[in-house]
């Protein structure tokens, strides 16, 4: 007999689970509603064709590809083997999984742009998979949260999004963590001052895994790319800085990157959008300016976003940042947006090791029926009736069982409050009306249990 499993990187999530990952959805859900963004969902398989060359090459690695229905080999040749994966893969598979929202967004704006209002405001709240290996808060089927901005510039747009961050988790309860913000002009003027202008996209790639590898292996990495051992000697005022506020910050920057027009774009950009938030009544607390921090997706242009929890031993919980022409590769030019993403089962298990579930997210039923016989089960279902068309979550014992065995099954469940149906209560019309918390029991009539419940 085979035994069951679960292909590694992804989880089950039974009822207790899933009320508690709803309130984090709701929590989430609540707050883009708030700041004016719409709801909608795109398949779970887009076009290889959609998907590849919009993450940079070792994202691409990463995107779950579906092999073509029947036979899928038939269109390849023996010469095609020998040529290796890239020859084949074109023949093979023409879908993948979708690696993240963002892309197919970008997608679905351009397919849509004639009835759609701009700037258009939308969240999306689906499942993504990557190839990547699991281990600790990294799985390869989670869900993401996006919300994205498209058709403006304006950085009212980022700054709503540190606002949006900040009251979601405030709601969930996570105090300690922290807003990581810097703006890829500022990695491109990095680029320019160490005399490697145009190879921004792998400094960033490298200058990502600072935080995993370390800066002696960062530096390693950037030989390997092509980096000569001037311009990474150039790189040390960056990796020695000793600003931490976000003004020392912004001056140390405007020193450093005084002979690049581009940089200085992005620091004044991130001069403004702190002006912004302070316009729109917010402090500055729980942001870092981290002029290293470069995230690895390589469509990003303008502002970029990284949260992460303190405490708890996992990555990001949250990111993204501006990318001024994502649908040009679909053939509608110079639309700009900005946008992020929560990762919910990072943020699921942040909280589940802080203890910050309230103990009210379970959401099962409020009150169980229990009978004594098959009369009393005709009459439960009658109070039943009554209970649900309230509004009240309530369910009936379904089998003719041992008044101890129901009291268990809802003890069990975690039901709260059981009615005990039979010949007093259906001669008196009441019901036994039962707290399982206290052992208290009294007779009601059937309203007075709804006024309780509801």
């Amino acid at each position: 007999m085979q035994k069951p499993t679960l292909p590694k990187g992804t989880r089950d999530f039974g009822p207790v689970q899933m009320a508690k990952r709803n309130f984090i959805l709701d929590t989430i859900k609540e707050t883009f509603r708030l700041f004016g963004y719409e709801q909608l969902e795109t398949p779970a398989m887009e076009n290889l064709n959609t998907l590849t060359g919009k993450y940079g090459d070792e994202g691409d690695q990463l995107i779950f590809k579906i092999l073509n229905s029947g036979d899928f080999l038939k269109k390849v040749t023996p010469q095609d083997f020998q040529e290796g994966a890239s020859a084949t893969l074109s023949k093979v598979a023409e879908k993948g999984l979708r690696y993240d929202l963002t892309v197919p967004f970008a997608r679905y704006v351009v397919m849509n742009r004639h009835e759609l209002t701009f700037p258009f405001k939308r969240f999306q709240i689906q499942p993504v998979w990557r190839a990547d290996r699991p281990q600790k808060g990294r799985y390869r089927e989670f869900y993401q949260c996006d919300a994205d901005v498209i058709g403006t510039d304006s950085l009212l747009c980022e700054a709503e999004i540190i606002l949006m961050i900040r009251r979601v988790f405030e709601k969930l309860g996570i105090q300690d963590y922290s807003i990581k913000l810097n703006n890829r002009k500022v990695l491109t003027g990095i680029a320019e001052v160490i005399g490697e202008a145009g190879k921004e996209g792998p400094l960033c790639v490298a200058i990502d895994k600072l935080d995993k590898i370390g800066r002696e292996k960062v530096e390693e990495e950037l030989l390997e790319r092509g980096f000569g051992p001037a311009a990474i000697q150039k790189l040390a005022p960056l990796f020695e800085s000793n600003a931490e506020s976000i003004s020392e910050v912004l001056i140390f920057l405007e020193d450093f990157l005084q002979v690049s027009e581009i940089g200085l774009q992005g620091v004044k950009e991130l001069q403004e959008m702190l002006q912004l938030l302070n316009s729109l009544g917010a402090d500055q607390e729980h942001l870092v300016l981290d002029f290293l921090l470069a995230r690895g997706l390589s469509y990003y242009t303008g502002a970029i976003f990284e949260v992460k929890a303190h405490g708890v031993q996992i990555g990001s919980v949250s990111g993204g940042g501006r990318y001024d022409d994502l649908t040009g590769v679909f053939g509608m030019p110079n639309m700009s947006g900005v946008g992020f993403s929560f990762g919910v089962d990072r943020i699921y298990d942040v909280m589940e090791e802080l203890g910050l579930f309230p103990d009210q997210t379970l959401t099962g039923s409020q009150i169980l029926l229990a009978h004594f016989d098959e009369k009393a089960y005709g009459y439960a279902l009658g109070v039943l009736s009554k209970l649900r068309a309230q509004g009240i979550r309530a369910e009936v014992y379904p089998d003719l069982n041992k008044m101890k065995k129901q009291l268990d099954y809802a003890s069990k469940k975690g039901i709260p409050f059981v009615a005990i149906c039979g010949d007093d209560e259906i001669k008196n019309e009441t019901i036994a009306f039962k707290n399982l918390e206290t052992g208290e029991q009294e007779f009601m009539k059937v309203e007075e249990a709804i006024n309780r419940l509801i």
